[in-house]
C-alpha cells in the first residue's frame, strides 16, 4: 500500500482493489499548503476544525467518518477510537478527537488526529497492533515532540511518520520536526515522496520515515 502526505494531518492511503482513504482534509487558506484536489471513497475527520474537516475538497466520497465505531468499507477495516472531550471539568478544554486504525489486508495504519495527551493503556489496546503510526509532533493543539516520542514507545509501531509540524508551506505556528527527531535520538532524515509499505518489508525495530508534502 502507498501512503502520501499532503501537509498538516492530511494523508492519502491507497492500495489496488481497496477503497482509498483521505485523512483530515484541510482548508489551505487557514493552514497553508496547496489547495487539495483529491479523490477518495472514504474521508476521516479527527475533529471539527478548518485544518482537519474540510471534507468538501475531496471528490468521489461515499463515506465520511467523524466518530468512534468499527467499519468495513471497500475491503478496508477501520477502527475509530474517541479520545478527550469527555465529561467533567478536567476534560472541558480538551478537543474531542478520533483516532483511526485502517487495516489494508493485514497492514495497519493508525492516524492519531489531533491527539493532545498520551493515550491511556485501554486506548492503546483498542488500537491493536499498529504497523505504521501517523503521529502529530509539532505541539500547538496536539502532541509536542516529547509526548509524541512517548506515544511511539507505547504503541511500538514498525514505522513512524510524523505530521502536524512546522514546514515552509505551513501557516500554523508549530514546532519543527527536528525537535521530534532529537527526542527519538535521530539526526536529520531525508524526506521521501511517499511510503510504499508491504508486510514483508516492515522493519523489526521502529523506524522513522519523513515524507515530503505533495501537491494535492
Amino acid at each position: 500500500m502507498e501512503i502520501t502526505w499532503y501537509g498538516h494531518s492530511c494523508f492519502r492511503l491507497t492500495e489496488r482493489n481497496y477503497a482509498t482513504v483521505v485523512t483530515d482534509p484541510f482548508d489551505h487558506k487557514k493552514v497553508g499548503y496547496d489547495a487539495l484536489k483529491l479523490k477518495a471513497e472514504i474521508v476521516t475527520v479527527s475533529h471539527d476544525a478548518p485544518g482537519h474537516s474540510n471534507v468538501d475538497v475531496v471528490k468521489g466520497t461515499t463515506h465520511t467518518l467523524t466518530g468512534a465505531g468499527e467499519f468495513e468499507i471497500g475491503g478496508v477495516f477501520i477502527t475509530a477510537v474517541q479520545t478527550g472531550g469527555g465529561g467533567g471539568k478536567k476534560n472541558k478544554d480538551k478537543v474531542r478527537n478520533t483516532l483511526y486504525v485502517f487495516d489494508y489486508d493485514g497492514i495497519t495504519v493508525a492516524h492519531l488526529g489531533d491527539l493532545q495527551e498520551v493515550p491511556t493503556q485501554s486506548e492503546v489496546e483498542a488500537l491493536g497492533t499498529v504497523n505504521v503510526l501517523l503521529v502529530p509532533v509539532g505541539g500547538g493543539s496536539s502532541l509536542n515532540a516529547a509526548k509524541a516520542s512517548e506515544v511511539v514507545s507505547l504503541i511500538e509501531p514498525n514505522i513512524v511518520i510524523p505530521m502536524h509540524y512546522s514546514t515552509p508551506a505551513a501557516k500554523v505556528s508549530l514546532d519543527s520536526l527536528s525537535k521530534f527527531l532529537k527526542e527519538m535520538g535521530l539526526g536529520k532524515i531525508d524526506a521521501q515522496p511517499s511510503l510504499k509499505a508491504t508486510r514483508s518489508g516492515l522493519p523489526e525495530e521502529t523506524k522513522v520515515v519523513v515524507l515530503d508534502y505533495q501537491k494535492g
